[in-house]
């Protein structure tokens, strides 16, 4: 499987010539994010992971798999949006999909956390969306920053999962600098737990043994 990183938490999933994208937002501006899927999965419904007006945009042969959040959105795609939440399982394009999670991380103490399901992805490709959600995959599609994560958060959360490889996404909300930090906190976890752990950059592919 090939696993293509655009804009901010995005990522094209391709295998035998079909390929599926989980949140192409309004901080995912390439054209290529999307161009010849199957299906788009949608993890949860703030704009940096949901763009509404490019999902209608979209031919009538591509599906919409998503939280009952988001697809409260969309009715005007009518049948090709289908609700999913923890627990369930669906196939789509070769791919077998599991869904993990139910709501979004705390992110303020006025704001009740949105609706947020994560993506397991031929039992090998977890994308978690915008929370901390445990699920047995050998790669990780790690948050590498958010206004509620924490660098501690974050290392537990990577402690917890264990997986073999791990690439940030979730990155584009902060500078050069910040990236740096980035990147070295994850170079430390990485000698550490001695795996593979890097940030991917957009535009960047890689392949992983499904």
């Amino acid at each position: 499987m090939r696993i293509t990183k655009f804009g901010h938490a995005c990522v094209r999933l391709e295998k035998a010539g079909q390929a599926i994208v989980i949140d192409p937002g309004v901080m995912t501006p390439e054209p290529g994010a999307v161009e010849g899927v199957a299906a788009v999965l949608v993890t949860h419904e703030h704009f940096d992971h949901f763009d509404p007006d490019r999902l209608r945009e979209l031919g009538e042969g591509v599906d919409v798999y998503t939280c009952v959040g988001v697809a409260r959105h969309l009715g005007a795609l009518g049948e090709r949006v289908h609700v999913v939440g923890d627990g369930d399982e669906f196939s789509v394009a070769g791919f077998d999909v599991s869904v993990r999670g139910e709501k979004h991380h705390l992110s303020h103490p006025d704001v009740p956390p949105v609706d947020n399901v994560g993506f397991l992805v031929d039992g090998e490709v977890f994308h978690p969306g915008d929370a901390l959600t445990e699920a047995e995959a050998p790669t990780l599609l790690l948050p590498g920053q958010a206004p509620w994560l924490t660098t501690p958060a974050m290392i537990g959360y990577l402690r917890l999962m264990a997986p073999r490889r791990t690439y940030a996404v979730h990155d584009g909300l902060v500078n050069e600098w910040g990236l740096k930090v980035l990147d070295g906190v994850l170079a430390m976890e990485a000698e550490r737990a001695g795996t593979e752990m890097r940030r991917l950059r957009v535009g960047e592919s890689v392949e992983v043994e499904v």
